[in-house]
């Protein structure tokens, strides 16, 4: 768990001092825990929430003492984007198996169900704050997932491995550059 931590700090940043969880427990249901001291299933709030809050705040599993949302990391994201606020879930994502270069570590971006976050703003708001690294960033409403950045064509070429337009060859460049163990042809 370590390593995520450290790729997290990173990826994002260091834990804004100035932001705390305050009363949000967003995380607490909407993900997937699969660490060995603790697990639990994404959509599912966790054993110990309460109506309060973590009933074990105090003893709680390490991986919620060290894991926090992009909001509590990223300056760039507005205040008024803290989760629970928001609708919005954003965080690092890790698939141990991924189909392609873009899944393996990303920024997921969750819309909460019941969330207004399209419609008012907040959900492009949130997305022009973090994709502007070369970081893979998907958003999903729940039902499904869609690659938000890097753009269609240049993921399409980073992929393929055709040669770029001239306007895009130096972000294919860079993104291939980043990503080459894992996009090269068989």
């Amino acid at each position: 768990m370590r390593t995520e931590n450290d790729l997290e700090t990173t990826l994002l940043g260091p834990v804004l001092s100035d932001r705390t969880c305050g009363d949000c427990t967003i995380c607490c249901t909407i993900l997937t825990v699969d660490t060995p001291d603790f697990k639990k299933s994404a959509g599912t709030p966790c054993a110990h929430l309460t109506g309060h809050g973590c009933g074990i705040h105090a003893v709680r599993p390490h991986i919620c003492r060290t894991w926090f949302c992009a909001w509590r990391r990223v300056a760039g994201i507005a205040e008024e984007a803290r989760p629970d606020r928001s609708g919005i879930l954003v965080s690092l994502d890790f698939v141990r198996e991924p189909r392609n270069c873009f899944e393996g570590v990303s920024i997921m971006v969750r819309l909460l169900p019941g969330s207004e976050a399209i419609e008012n703003g907040m959900a492009g708001a949130i997305l022009d704050s973090i994709c502007d690294q070369l970081v893979p960033v998907w958003f999903t409403d729940g039902s499904k997932k869609m690659l938000m950045h890097p753009d269609s064509s240049v993921a399409s070429l980073v992929l393929s491995g055709d040669t770029a337009p001239a306007h895009l060859s130096a972000e294919v460049s860079a993104w291939r550059e980043r990503y080459a163990a894992f996009t090269t042809k068989a």
